[in-house]
């Protein structure tokens, strides 16, 4: 079978430089194209649900969620485990699913489940599922520089403006804002006063919600102009908080402000964010979608945040408090580096030891052309390029020249032996001695000899 591959590519020799150039053209552009990242994604196949239940205990959120999710999701097709974690007013649920799985397919799965068993978990609590990132997803970090604004008025700012903005980026899962105050309306009720009115905390509860919505009407016409007609009744301050009645005693209502007092205030926190020892900040993880290109996405999302620094408040700008790219920089570069020196030292080998420059050019030319050629696999199998796929090709170098070398050198053996036997005269193999084990006609002493596999 080798023998006619060889025999084939030395009678088409054209048709094998014009499949040598298209895998080399075709590998370019595979490199061109390629993922790029700092470290390969290793991790599972995984889909997380969580649950969030405020202000409930880590055995009842056991009990009363993670337990129903978890034993509800047994027997998803191609799971492998499932595995629940709960803690204070919050349960998550870990699904892993063999490694064949598409991830989205995965999410699909996970969905159609959770519509079941969603009629499990208690009045309100609604499961959701996680972000399609996985754990080596966040590539960037970054933090709001803003003198002159509170804690209270960065995390407005980041949750309503600069994380839509940055969602919106192509490859980006999530952008999780971390730090300051999210500014919220505290009711503080006095049991004494709550008693003596007759007044319970759901009644407190179901007057807020219900006074804090907008109703609609229908649309009627009066003298030719039409009126549409609807309630507003929003909270936007903490009067109109204050005036919501309860109920009425002797036709005189109770309101809030009569049983407890109302502040603007932020919403409980379980830790802080510090940066570099100089205070507490307010930013945001941009978390990378999964499969995605970490380089490009980090560029486009890079690009994104100049967009948005022109909307922002006076002095107000961006900090990058951890930013991959210069990882993914310093890492792809180093191999580049790596392979261009082995290149040049494996050539200059080459070149010394055969001294022949068609020859080394011949074995010279697989280097590219294969480099290419795996470039062109690494994106058919979806693996990006990073420190670990690159070192492969590195120390693969010596061995894509062995074999050229070896073919060169059998070659210039058996084309040394042929032009022997002619200098000698006849025909070849005419003049070669007698096989090893065998006596010429004077009986003279047994001769080896090596018969030189030459086809001509």
């Amino acid at each position: 079978m080798i023998e006619q591959l060889i025999s084939f590519s030395l009678r088409n020799r054209y048709l094998v430089l014009m499949l040598a150039a298209g895998l080399f053209a075709w590998g370019a552009y595979s490199v061109r194209s390629s993922k790029v990242d700092a470290i390969p994604d290793l991790s599972e196949n995984q889909v997380i649900v969580f649950t969030e239940w405020m202000g409930r205990s880590p055995q009842i959120m056991e009990d009363q969620v993670t337990y129903p999710l978890v034993t509800n999701m047994q027997g998803l097709p191609k799971v492998k485990s499932v595995r629940g974690a709960s803690m204070f007013g919050m349960s998550f649920v870990f699904m892993i699913f063999e490694d064949d799985a598409d991830i989205y397919w995965a999410r699909e799965r996970v969905l159609e489940r959770l519509n079941y068993a969603q009629r499990l978990l208690p009045t309100g609590v609604t499961p959701t599922l996680g972000p399609d990132g996985t754990g080596v997803g966040h590539v960037l970090w970054y933090t709001l520089k803003a003198p002159g604004l509170d804690l209270g008025e960065q995390r407005a700012l980041q949750d309503w403006y600069v994380k839509f903005g940055l969602q919106n980026v192509p490859g980006v899962s999530e952008v999780a804002s971390f730090g300051g105050f999210q500014k919220e309306y505290q009711v503080t009720v006095d049991p004494t006063k709550m008693t003596y009115y007759g007044i319970t905390l759901p009644q407190v509860l179901a007057a807020v919600r219900s006074n804090n919505n907008e109703a609609g009407g229908r649309k009627f016409e009066q003298t030719g102009i039409g009126y549409i007609i609807k309630t507003s009744g929003y909270i936007k301050d903490m009067a109109t908080l204050e005036n919501v009645p309860l109920l009425s005693k002797g036709s005189v209502p109770i309101r809030i402000k009569d049983i407890g007092t109302v502040q603007m205030t932020g919403e409980s926190r379980l830790g802080i964010m510090d940066l570099n020892g100089e205070g507490e900040a307010v930013g945001g993880i941009v978390v990378m979608r999964y499969g995605e290109n970490a380089d490009a996405m980090i560029k486009r999302v890079k690009a994104k945040m100049e967009q948005i620094r022109t909307g922002l408040p006076k002095g107000v700008s961006f900090q990058l408090v951890y930013d991959r790219s210069g990882l993914i920089e310093d890492a792809v570069g180093s191999i580049k580096h790596t392979l261009i020196e082995e290149m040049i030292t494996v050539s200059l080998v080459v070149l010394l030891f055969l001294f022949h420059w068609r020859s080394a050019l011949s074995i010279l030319l697989q280097i590219p052309i294969t480099i290419a050629t795996s470039f062109i696999l690494l994106n058919a199998f979806g693996i990006s390029s990073n420190i670990m796929s690159l070192t492969g090709i590195a120390l693969a170098i010596g061995v894509i020249v062995d074999n050229g070398i070896v073919m060169t050198e059998n070659a210039y053996r058996n084309l040394a032996l042929h032009q022997a036997e002619e200098e000698a005269g006849g025909p070849p193999g005419a003049g070669s001695p007698p096989p090893a084990g065998t006596t010429g006609a004077s009986g003279s002493t047994p001769t080896t000899t090596l018969t030189p596999a030459y086809h001509g």
